[in-house]
């Protein structure tokens, strides 16, 4: 069974602009969703118009989380404006053991904080849209991730130590239908350098691959890297 599989209860903290574009893809998904919004207008205009729960009240209050039902949730994300309240909330979200724990990020000086609780944490300024934070919560590993026009995604993926790539090189992959040929492996960063892959590139454990493909990242190509 996938992460992807496994989530089916979604909390979502704040309905701002980042929040709204998550709730969005969640609730269009399928997944079972909560929101908790702080703002009573930005609340009620959630409810309207996506079919979730939505708790108007301070998701940083013990027992609001509770009532949103953490104890079951598979994921939980904070988009607040507050790095602090985000970072509280998190908190409780690693106390509570919830399996996916993904936060926005507003002042790079606090990615640090987030980075000590293993939190998977989005602050930069074309990643801040929501879809970011909903693709990392659905793909697990993927570093940085950018939507092209006309379908096609760039995502970085960091090879895990296991993967039956490592060792071999572009060409041996592409012989073994690995990897397919719509598949473009644009750049490698291995220990702080840049590589320009070449068909005899070697794939080493650790290595964090961007990859192009004009049909859309699904989770077997994700599957490919960290396998």
């Amino acid at each position: 069974m996938t992460t992807t599989d496994r989530i089916k209860y979604l909390i979502i903290v704040g309905a701002g602009r980042i929040g709204n574009r998550v709730i969005d893809l969640a609730t269009g998904d399928g997944h079972e969703v909560v929101v908790i919004e702080k703002n009573t207008d930005l609340a009620e205009q959630t409810s309207s118009n996506y079919d979730c729960l939505v708790i108007n009240d301070d998701a940083s209050k013990m027992d609001v989380l509770e009532e949103a039902g953490i104890e079951k949730a598979d994921a939980l994300i904070t988009t607040t404006n507050d790095d602090s309240t985000n970072l509280l909330v998190m908190m409780l979200g690693r106390r509570y053991n919830v399996p996916r724990l993904l936060s926005s990020v507003r002042e790079p000086g606090h990615i640090g904080l987030f980075d000590e609780l293993d939190i998977d944490s989005v602050e930069s300024p074309h990643r801040l849209n929501g879809e970011f934070l909903y693709k990392s919560m659905q793909r697990p590993g993927i570093k940085d991730f950018m939507r092209l026009d006309g379908g096609g995604e760039i995502v970085e993926i960091e090879l895990a130590e296991h993967s039956s790539l490592i060792g071999k090189t572009i060409l041996d992959a592409l012989e073994l239908e690995q990897i397919s040929e719509d598949l473009i492996i644009v750049a490698i960063y291995r220990d702080g350098e840049l590589i320009i892959p070449r068909g005899n590139t070697t794939f080493e454990g650790g290595d964090t691959v961007t990859v192009l493909s004009k049909e859309g990242i699904g989770k077997d190509i994700i599957q490919t890297f960290k396998a």
